[in-house]
């Protein structure tokens, strides 16, 4: 396993699940996860096989090692099985500050949709408030998914800002909502 330089741990776990720094072998589930869900991703095409190799060789290897990384990415595990993946993305080191990333198993977004980015969040907030002492954390989301904003206020995360038609999608403008959460120890 890769281990993230910035981190003193490296897996964290709660009950069956647990999320370790993104592993290479989860990189194909991913990249078919992505383009089976790039309605309500930042990502304009489909990956190829060859565009994810490339990625996980250019970027995310490099920042395994480096002291103040722009993001940290996790395989999201139910036992050894991935069946997510995310982490904290855009990082602002100087203002303590991440957006949270995450996607699941597309098949799992009908049954499991709720516990299991609950449990995510519970997983990847250890990381931020508790490993890095980030002041904030916060959920930029393209306004397409309801059932997802209930998830996060029954977190305690408040809606923060509404950006009105921020993003074109299917030939209208829609909202972008960012849901954020204050360290609760800052």
């Amino acid at each position: 396993m890769k281990y993230y330089k910035i981190l003193d741990k490296q897996v964290f776990s709660s009950g069956d699940y647990s999320i370790v720094p993104i592993r290479l072998e989860d990189r194909y589930l991913i990249m078919k996860w992505r383009n089976e869900q790039i309605y309500h991703l930042r990502q304009k095409n489909s990956l190829t096989k060859e565009q994810q190799d490339d990625y996980f060789s250019n970027v995310i290897a490099k920042s395994y090692d480096q002291v103040s990384p722009h993001q940290l990415l996790f395989s999201f595990l139910k036992e050894s099985e991935c069946i997510g993946y995310g982490g904290l993305v855009h990082i602002n080191w100087i203002d303590m500050n991440a957006e949270i990333s995450f996607i699941m198993n597309t098949e799992l977004e009908k049954s499991g949709f709720k516990s299991i980015w609950s449990c995510y969040l519970e997983l990847i907030e250890l990381i931020a408030f508790d490993q890095l002492e980030f002041h904030k954390i916060y959920v930029y989301a393209f306004d397409l998914r309801p059932h997802l904003y209930d998830t996060l206020e029954s977190s305690s995360y408040f809606l923060d800002a509404r950006l009105k038609d921020h993003c074109f999608f299917e030939g209208s403008f829609k909202d972008v909502v960012i849901y954020s959460k204050i360290n609760p120890g800052s």
